[in-house]
Parts: C-alpha cells; sequence; structure tokens
C-alpha cells in the first residue's frame, strides 16, 4: 500500500520543459529510464568504486555500486510504500557526476576547480541531467521531473552555502528547494549508498588482500555474523563462511535502516511529502548504536584500505594525470574533442572555459583518462607504476 508521504507521479511538479505524458509509464519511471539510457550511465562502468592497483573483474566499479544501491533501494522503498521508480531514479543517478578515478578524481578537480566555483558530484551530476547530455530535439539533458532532479541535488540532506556553481545555476532557473530535505524517496536512495559501500568495500578490501578474514571477523557486527554463521555451519570453507558473514551484515543495517525509520515516521505521522521535506531531519536514518559501529568499521577501510601503501601510491599517480590533463586542455582548448570545441567557441570568461574542461575531464573513464594522459604527455603513469 502506498503511504501518504509518498510521492504521487501524478502529483508530480513537473519538467523544466512540458512534455505530454506516457501512456502506460508514470513520470518517475520515465525518469528511470531516461537515466539507465543515459551515456553518463554507460560510462559508469568503467568508472572505479575505490581506486586500487589491483585488476579484476570482480571489483566493484560505479556502475555495479549503483546497480547494487537501486536494489537495496527498491527494497527499502517497498517495505515503506515510497514510490519505487522515484527510489530507484534517484539511486541510479546518484553517481552520475563522479570524477574517473574514484574520489582521489573529483579531490584533485576540485582542487584545481576552486578558482572558478570549485567542484562537486552532486552538483555535477544535476549538470549533465540537465545540460551535458544532449540527445532529445526538444532539450538538453534528459529534462527530469523536479522530484527525481531534488533527490539527486539534496539526497544527503539540505544544501547549505556555498551552493556549489553547477547546482546553482540549474537552481536559478528551476528551484529545487534547495534549503529543505529531500523527499523519503531520496532519503531512501542516500542511505541505500552507505548499505551498499559499508557492505561490498568490506568485500573488495578481502578480495584485493588488504586485510585479512580474521581482521574482519573482529569488526563490530561483523563479528556477531561470523558468530551465528560458525554457530549454524560449523566447519564451513573460509569463502562461503566470510560471504555468509557479509550476507547477513548487509541484512543487519538495510533491517535497522527499516527499523528506524518507521519508528521515526510514527513519531512524525506525516501526510504528504511537503511534510517529510520540513520535518527538520533526516526521517530514513540508522539507530545511534549501528551508526556508532559502522564509524569504527569506516575507519578501520579508511587505513587499511583507502589508505593502504599500494592504494596511496596509485592516488599519487591519478592524481597527476587529473593536474596534468587540466591545465594541457585550458591552455589549449583545440585539444579537446571536436564536439567540445563549438562550447568553448563561445566561452566569455576562463570560469566557462574551466566549468567545460571539467566537464570533460569529470566524464571521462578511467581507462580513457590512462589513455588521454599518455596521448598527450607521452608518458604512460600504468607503466610507470609496474
Amino acid at each position: 500500500m502506498t503511504a501518504r508521504f509518498a510521492c504521487d507521479p501524478k502529483g508530480s511538479r513537473g519538467r523544466l520543459y512540458p512534455e505530454e505524458e506516457s501512456e502506460f509509464r508514470s513520470c518517475f519511471q520515465r525518469d528511470r529510464d531516461r537515466i539507465i539510457h543515459a551515456s553518463a550511465f554507460r560510462r559508469l562502468k568503467h568508472k572505479t568504486q575505490v581506486f586500487i592497483e589491483h585488476e579484476g573483474d570482480y571489483f566493484r566499479t560505479r556502475l555495479t555500486h549503483s546497480i547494487e544501491v537501486g536494489q537495496v533501494a527498491r527494497t527499502i522503498a517497498k517495505t515503506l510504500g515510497l514510490d519505487l521508480e522515484l527510489t530507484e531514479a534517484v539511486a541510479l543517478a546518484h553517481d552520475l557526476g563522479h570524477t574517473p578515478f574514484g574520489h582521489t578524481g573529483e579531490d584533485a578537480l576540485n582542487a584545481l576547480m576552486q578558482p572558478y566555483g570549485g567542484f562537486d558530484h552532486n552538483a555535477q551530476a544535476i549538470r549533465i541531467v540537465s545540460s551535458l547530455e544532449r540527445h532529445y530535439a526538444d532539450f538538453d539533458g534528459l529534462n527530469l521531473t523536479w522530484e527525481t532532479l531534488e533527490g539527486i541535488a539534496k539526497h544527503n540532506g539540505p544544501v547549505g552555502a556555498p551552493v556549489p556553481l553547477a547546482l546553482a545555476d540549474y537552481n536559478a532557473r528551476h528551484d529545487l528547494e534547495l534549503h529543505t530535505h529531500a523527499s523519503a524517496e531520496a532519503q531512501v536512495a542516500a542511505l541505500s549508498d552507505d548499505i551498499a559501500y559499508n557492505h561490498h568495500d568490506l568485500h573488495d578490501g578481502l578480495r584485493a588482500e588488504l586485510f585479512s578474514t580474521d581482521e574482519l571477523a573482529e569488526l563490530p557486527i561483523v563479528s556477531d555474523c561470523f558468530t551465528e554463521v560458525d554457530r549454524k555451519h560449523p566447519g564451513l570453507n573460509y569463502y562461503r563462511r566470510r560471504h555468509e558473514a557479509l550476507r547477513r551484515f548487509f541484512g543487519l543495517l538495510v533491517s535497522d535502516v527499516i527499523t528506524v525509520t518507521r519508528r521515526n515516521l510514527a513519531d512524525l505521522d506525516p501526510q504528504s511529502p511537503t511534510d517529510i521535506r520540513h520535518a527538520g531531519r533526516m526521517m530514513v536514518q540508522f539507530s545511534p548504536d549501528l551508526w556508532t559501529h559502522l564509524k569504527v568499521i569506516r575507519e578501520f577501510l579508511f587505513h587499511r584500505m583507502y589508505r593502504a601503501p599500494d592504494v596511496v601510491t596509485m592516488r599519487t599517480q591519478v592524481t597527476d594525470v587529473i593536474n596534468t590533463l587540466f591545465p594541457l586542455f585550458m591552455s589549449d582548448p583545440s585539444l579537446l574533442p571536436k564536439q567540445w570545441r563549438k562550447d568553448v567557441a563561445e566561452v566569455t570568461s576562463d570560469t566557462e572555459l574551466a566549468r567545460i574542461v571539467a566537464d570533460y575531464i569529470a566524464g571521462m573513464t578511467d581507462r580513457f583518462a590512462l589513455q588521454e594522459h599518455a596521448r598527450l604527455t607521452g608518458t604512460d603513469v600504468m607503466d610507470a607504476h609496474s
């Protein structure tokens, strides 16, 4: 049953450019489908989730991560009576604005963009879906509904000053009410992101041999999961044992969010999506105890995975790639592909040029960024690393 506080596609605030409604898809379904068919979504296949030097087909990419987030988000949304398609649309779009090389690439590009308004991946996602995807005859971007755009912009909460430039530009044309919280659907997408990466980063760290199963089994929450697996399946081989433990860990995170969110909603008793937006706090949350444990796990991952010696070495290499490409394109925009040079011809300031260069670099996949760097500099950083 649909909850009173769920977003109703029939009551959507609509699109920036009005369109005829589909006969067989809701407006949120169309948003979800447009995101899946977007070029930026396909490129997530070759963007790393956590950039590590160990290559293999089993590590998460931004694409597989986004699919996992969408799966978790649909489960939670269905349980809470929310709109599944809106929830999934926000979940699938939440990483569209990420640069190559994970957060390392974003940190490097943000530093380079400081004189020009900075770089933020959530704001960049808005720029992609509102401008950079250019496939439709009547408009730039995907022309998504207000609710989906709101969810992409502020699924982590209200956006305070200074508003990232890319987001401020769009918001001036289509007010997303950045000072309020987002819908319950968008909040579910945000927590599903946390659930997915807390789960799969432990998986990927094990596969990369950055820490051991025994070390994993000492972490809060996870230790209880191993105890339960050992009780129920004594003598299970190590690979199945750790998979079963992490599967239980995954389930506990989902269950905790559902339990706490139901309690929050019962306290607020919202009668509409507007009540959710003006609640003054996030409705979709982890419990305080679980959040405390997760912070311990994130600290473990920070030191043992995100700052492992091999990862730090690679972070330096890929930061150099971004730091080299940006000034190259700024000083000689003719190096940009032909279809980008039309936009360059219309710029009236260094800030506008920098935004185009940032758009181009942010849209690169990991391997394309490495190939462009090698082509333009004659240096292959991967050879240098090996």
